[in-house]
């Protein structure tokens, strides 16, 4: 089982870095995940992790790249909940890169 070393701990993750114990998540351990992508979480990033967070809290599933842009876009705005705000912050797959960062399951059969 692969491991990333987080503050003398060995957090286990699957084949593609995503957590497997959710509990074992925290923001400084996203910015480590997203610094291994080459990424540097923003503000608009950290809005988009902390939506997804909640939507999982409530409903226990991670929403389809739609569903995101459509809870995106009644939280936080139209100008924000689009394909093109989402592939900027989170290039090649929005939903996958943003759930790994926010320390949520591998979506499944989206982008």
């Amino acid at each position: 089982m692969p491991t990333i070393d987080f503050q003398g701990r060995q957090i286990e993750v699957d084949d593609d870095g995503y957590l497997l114990n959710l509990d074992d998540w925290s923001k400084e351990l996203a910015e480590v995940l997203a610094k291994q992508d080459n990424t540097e979480l923003t503000p608009e990033h950290w809005e988009v992790i902390n939506l997804l967070r909640d939507h999982y809290k409530q409903y226990q599933i991670v929403p389809f790249f739609n569903n995101l842009i459509r809870v995106i876009g009644r939280v936080l705005g139209p100008e924000k909940g689009n394909s093109k705000h989402l592939f900027k912050l989170y290039p090649g797959s929005p939903v996958k890169r943003s759930c790994k960062y926010a320390g949520l399951p591998k979506p499944t059969g989206c982008i």
